[in-house]
């Protein structure tokens, strides 16, 4: 049996990433969601997600990105000198490496924001990062515990199997650190399956994150495994003005195209895949 999870990330970091996520749900395949606590579309995302019932909407926990705190004090170790977590992945991991960034303040932040998200009413179906900050050592231990305090119970893991590419022809730096965080992923599902979380088998959207179309989308769904797959996607509305704000690189709206193609629908009823998200699991 073959069961598929398609997770839009960065629920609430804008207007038109909304808008992308909301269309490719409703007119598409694209079943999951992760709601960034601290991001500044926050409100609207809440909204949007109780106008839909039928998206499962996860807990994007928040370390890095550029955004503004859950907390308003007491986690100077977190923030750079504009008030705001650092922009780069690479900057947070030198630090917390060095012992510049403190434990306690990394919990009292995560603690704010998943409360963020229950008290707006949300009933979270999982938890996963931005950047995928949850699967670091030293990190992941404290996530999963509070996964346990919260009853959460499902998570992702996003190790892609270092052989796959799905035809998106990457630069060795990012298989570089595909390859690093898939690492990680194998040490903290160790620590996840000890604590009872569930999660996905398999995990797809690594290597291609930002650049997804409806080809590689055809690869993963073509060759896609048995059991239940997470697909990873960053669909978006305009990429004209979310590229004018993030200078990622990304194709958000071609990533939307991906799971709106007529025959990626096909595929996924020909191969009898069932759509499910982290609720179904």
């Amino acid at each position: 049996m073959k069961q598929l999870i398609i997770n839009a990330d960065d629920f609430g970091l804008h207007p038109l990433i909304n808008k992308g996520i909301i269309e490719g749900h409703r007119r598409g395949m694209i079943t999951s969601t992760s709601l960034m606590p601290s991001a500044p579309a926050f409100a609207e995302a809440v909204q949007l997600a109780k106008e839909t019932p039928s998206l499962g909407v996860g807990i994007h926990l928040t370390l890095v990105g550029g955004v503004k705190p859950v907390c308003r004090s007491g986690i100077n170790s977190l923030l750079n000198s504009e008030g705001v977590f650092t922009e780069d992945y690479t900057v947070f991991i030198k630090k917390w490496y060095t012992d510049s960034i403190k434990k306690a303040e990394v919990e009292k932040e995560l603690r704010a924001q998943i409360e963020k998200v229950l008290a707006a009413g949300i009933v979270p179906t999982h938890i996963d990062s931005h950047q995928h900050m949850h699967v670091l050592p030293g990190i992941a231990g404290l996530v999963i515990r509070l996964c346990g305090e919260y009853g959460i119970s499902k998570i992702r893991m996003p190790g892609e199997g270092m052989l796959w590419s799905g035809g998106f022809k990457a630069g060795l730096g990012r298989k570089i650190g595909r390859d690093g965080l898939s690492f990680c992923t194998m040490l903290a599902k160790a620590k996840a399956k000890r604590a009872g979380l569930i999660y996905p088998q398999h995990f797809f959207g690594m290597l291609a994150g930002g650049n997804l179309n409806a080809a590689l989308v055809a690869n993963i769904l073509q060759n896609l495994p048995e059991g239940t797959s997470e697909i990873m996607t960053h669909p978006g509305s305009n990429n004209i003005l979310l590229a004018q704000k993030f200078k990622w690189g990304y194709h958000w709206h071609d990533e939307l195209n991906a799971f709106l193609d007529a025959a990626n629908k096909k595929t996924v009823q020909e191969h009898e895949i069932k759509l499910i998200n982290f609720g179904g699991l």
